[in-house]
């Protein structure tokens, strides 16, 4: 009997600490399950004592990763921090009058090491000043216990502010380049003729254009939390007006790092439309594959897909005398990079030798550089997310999901903590973010002006263009 049991690979865990008073349903509902030894579901409440540190206790630290990032699809990052110092405050007799201050010792520096991990590792929930005021307040209550934990609250604290300061200036920059791009673009209706430069004017090399391109991907993928990710899926259903705390998804940087994306794709079609002279759109087409090239090189993967997908747009695909003019055969071996199909394999199979690559490159080396294509990223973690229940027929938290989110956001953790080893070009890189870039239709209309309308279909959408931007000419 007692080997058939051994042999059982499901074995229930009750959480320990349990009042033995209580009957056999509550110990159920906080019951935590293991699967060959390892977690696989449970309930929140089981799940948010098994992150509590005693004086002997401390959770595993890919546990606390997985948990911390993929608990806020069921509880709010504030109600989950306030039920973590009730708990420790119950649980050790915290509000006692009576307490004995060095038995406590080894439970406040754990407790410690548990929020400098999660201010550490998300430090946007602390944005919410509900948060920032409960860590203040239970770190306090550790400093009364311990006096000799002040410093490190203090150091805690101190580089807290210093991330969220950081991210502040980060997004106020991002406003300030929108704003100019929007500027720039608005210069461009009232006066096209001063439209005239192009990107090979700014900087001429396409080796350097590929490295300002590196230095934006990086600053964006820095910036992005990695609960941003999970956070994309939570759904809103709230009156911003109604609540005084905002609760809604924050995944502004994620969702920045998708625009740059497209801007990279439309800046790069607009370059290459926008001049009449088929030789210049040849020469800008020749010379985009080239810092696509060598974005391949790098190990940017992101600016590569943009650029391919910005030649690849319709408006430029269609300039047939344009693309006469041009050596092909070096996008074609690009074009296969970004093949989709068998699931982006090639893609896939070039981005796991980038990550071997970079595992042995030594710290600031170029080689450390692995920058994934964001928007497939983003899709498998989606995919991730909606191929898999969150709760299992027993009303019991998935946890085997939050595993798999953990895995493939840590691996983003590790390309976004990559310094940029080039020297900025800061002509080049202004460039890249305000050059103004031409809508889907404006588009379409410079095609069709430099190379005229092919067919009946082409002739109809070149007509109704020109009848739409008629106005802005009077």
């Amino acid at each position: 009997m007692m080997e058939d049991i051994n042999k059982m690979t499901r074995v229930r865990f009750l959480m320990e600490k349990l009042d033995i008073n209580q009957n056999i349903e509550e110990h159920e509902e906080i019951a935590l399950e293991y699967e060959d030894g390892n977690l696989i579901s449970g309930t929140l409440e089981a799940f948010i004592r098994h992150i509590v540190p005693t004086g002997e206790y401390y959770p595993d630290r890919t546990y606390l990763f997985a948990f911390l990032l993929s608990s806020r699809l069921y509880i709010k990052p504030y109600k989950l921090l306030e039920q973590v110092c009730q708990l420790c405050i119950t649980q050790q007799n915290l509000n006692s009058t009576s307490i004995d201050k060095s038995s406590l010792s080894n439970f406040c520096s754990n407790l410690m090491q548990l929020l400098s991990e999660w201010t550490e590792t998300f430090p946007y929930d602390f944005r919410d000043e509900r948060l920032m005021k409960q860590l203040r307040d239970i770190t306090q209550k550790c400093i009364a216990i311990n006096p000799m934990l002040r410093k490190t609250v203090g150091q805690l604290m101190q580089m807290l502010i210093k991330k969220l300061s950081t991210l502040e200036k980060y997004e106020d920059v991002l406003a300030r380049v929108t704003t100019a791009a929007a500027e720039r673009m608005q210069s461009l209706r009232t006066n096209p003729e001063a439209f005239q430069t192009n990107i090979i004017d700014i900087c001429p090399d396409p080796y350097i254009l590929a490295q300002q391109l590196t230095h934006i991907e990086l600053e964006r993928l820095t910036n992005i939390g990695p609960e941003e990710f999970v956070q994309a899926f939570i759904k809103e259903g709230i009156d911003e007006s109604k609540v005084k705390f905002r609760d809604l998804k924050r995944t502004k940087n994620l969702e920045a790092y998708v625009e740059w994306f497209n801007r990279l794709s439309y800046l790069v079609a607009t370059e290459i439309c926008m001049h009449i002279k088929k030789k210049h759109r040849a020469k800008l087409i020749e010379y985009f594959i080239e810092v696509a090239r060598e974005c391949f090189n790098i190990g940017n993967f992101n600016s590569l897909m943009a650029i391919m997908s910005g030649i690849n747009m319709s408006p430029v695909m269609r300039l047939r005398k344009t693309w006469a003019k041009v050596n092909t055969q070096k996008y074609d071996v690009l074009e296969h990079q970004m093949d989709p199909s068998n699931n982006w394999s090639t893609y896939r199979q070039s981005l796991r030798a980038a990550m071997q690559r970079a595992l042995s490159a030594r710290e600031g080396a170029c080689d450390r550089i692995v920058i994934p294509f964001f928007s497939l990223l983003v899709k498998d973690i989606y995919f991730l997310n909606e191929g898999c229940s969150n709760r299992l027929s027993n009303g019991h938290i998935n946890f085997e999901k939050f595993w798999q989110l953990a895995k493939q956001v840590t691996v983003f953790m590790t390309w976004k903590n990559v310094e940029c080893p080039y020297e900025r070009d800061r002509k080049a890189l202004n460039y890249l973010l305000t050059a103004p870039v031409f809508s889907e239709n404006s588009l379409y209309l410079a095609s069709y002006e430099s190379e005229g309308p092919d067919n009946a279909f082409e002739r109809d959408k070149y007509k109704t263009l020109k009848n739409k931007a008629a106005p802005s000419h009077k």
